[in-house]
């Protein structure tokens, strides 16, 4: 039996600190706290240790600061990891990251619902509340 190459730290980081486009933003015009959700159910990406598509359903709610995310901006941000060798999820941590970014939320949560491959469906989900730190 063949024995496969070793995950390395090559892969393990693949993709986390790419150049992605940035994601605009627009005023909000309410004071008052309200929740966003928006859907992706044709998220794609690459493995970066295979080389194989992943597919899924990125879903992001948000509770808008000052700004809200503009979404044709957000479809390229996204499209841009169509090629990307990155793992799941680092994916969903990278998105949340960059929500955080641009639209210093109230608070937010990604969550990603990929495509069972060998039988096995993975969810993801990773959260951000302003005043509470985050990791990396």
């Amino acid at each position: 039996m063949k024995k496969n190459k070793a995950y390395t730290d090559e892969h393990a980081a693949a993709g986390v600190d790419a150049e992605l486009p940035a994601i605009e933003c627009w005023p909000s015009q309410y004071s008052e706290e309200y929740e966003i959700e928006i859907t992706n159910p044709e998220f794609t990406s690459v493995c970066p240790k295979t080389g194989l598509p992943d597919h899924g359903t990125l879903t992001l709610r948000y509770t808008p600061g000052q700004h809200c995310l503009e979404l044709k901006s957000l479809k390229m941000y996204w499209l841009a990891y169509r090629n990307l060798g990155i793992f799941q999820e680092n994916i969903v941590n990278k998105f949340l990251g960059d929500v955080v970014k641009y639209a210093d939320p109230v608070r937010a949560t990604v969550i990603g619902d990929f495509t069972p491959r060998g039988g096995i469906a993975t969810v993801i989900r990773a959260s951000y509340e302003r005043g509470k730190k985050r990791g990396r």
